[in-house]
């Protein structure tokens, strides 16, 4: 592999780990803290793909505008969400946990079909971020993409620190660890669940927004996102966003060079990652440490 080529893939590796780390750090939030399967969270990751779609018109060059549109939207409708179907779910079993969120993934495409149909659709990017740079005498690298890459790193670092360096993410730590306890101390845990669910929901649907002039915006988009994104919360531990981001990360590498490497069985690479570390650590590689 020529040098130029390797620099590409590695590029890419990094930004498809990080743009997947925005998805499953929701997920982490939603499964690992709060203790609730849900399958719908691709649906989330969708729903931003096509927000994307829908407001790119109304905003034109002004992108930025766009994307924090698009998140205080998301997350108005994932408190809205949490309140009216997940907060009924805390002390139900698994399997009931799966039944409803799987029932609002059929919900959530019936919509789709109904008010923007099958088609498949495109979104450009914002005019001061196409073309690309060279890198060396024959590659290129687009804008946009750093761009991606650039804006998943601002939003790791912001998430790390309220996590771990805020009174909310103390709360949010602490009620994954006991709620009972959090709840004796006075704090509305319910409240605190719903802010953690919207704050879940918009990380998914930025991440749609981010993909979306990257690739296709089409029906049923969120499945194939849904699946890497438990494997890496799985990978990284269970309730950890600094193990999903390094999770996301191996992911994005072993995926991106085993397309290029092993193509006819790139497919299975990302679950050989995962039972080598389920075999190492069953914990994850973070255990339940944020």
């Amino acid at each position: 592999m020529e040098l130029g080529t390797f620099l590409v893939q590695c590029l890419n590796a990094v930004q498809y780990g990080l743009l997947l780390f925005l998805v499953a750090s929701g997920l982490t939030l939603i499964f690992g803290i709060m203790g609730v399967i849900n399958l719908a969270h691709g649906s989330f990751y969708m729903l931003g793909a096509y927000m994307a779609f829908a407001l790119a018109p109304l905003f034109g060059d002004r992108f930025i505008v766009m994307l924090l549109a698009g998140v205080v939207l998301a997350a108005v409708f994932g408190y809205l969400l949490e309140w009216a179907f997940f907060s009924y779910l805390y002390q139900r079993d698994h399997l009931q946990q799966v039944l409803m969120t799987y029932g609002l993934i059929l919900v959530f495409e019936e919509v789709r079909s109904i008010f923007v149909g099958n088609d498949v659709h495109g979104v450009k990017a914002p005019p001061w971020l196409e073309g690309s740079f060279a890198l060396g005498d024959l590659m290129s690298y687009p804008w946009y993409r750093l761009f991606a890459s650039a804006a998943c790193i601002v939003l790791a670092i912001a998430l790390y620190w309220v996590v771990n360096r805020t009174r909310l993410g103390m709360m949010i730590r602490a009620g994954a660890s006991n709620r009972d306890m959090v709840r004796g101390l006075g704090i509305d845990i319910r409240k605190l669940y719903r802010i953690v669910f919207a704050a879940g929901v918009a990380l998914a649907a930025l991440a749609g927004m981010i993909a979306a002039p990257m690739s296709s915006v089409y029906p049923g988009m969120g499945a194939s996102v849904l699946i890497v994104c438990f494997v890496v919360v799985v990978i990284g531990g269970i309730g950890s966003i600094t193990g999903a981001l390094v999770a996301s990360l191996l992911v994005g590498f072993v995926d991106t060079f085993g397309k290029v490497l092993f193509a006819e069985v790139s497919g299975m690479g990302i679950y050989v990652l995962m039972a080598i570390v389920l075999i190492w650590r069953p914990e994850g590689l973070m255990g339940r440490r944020a």
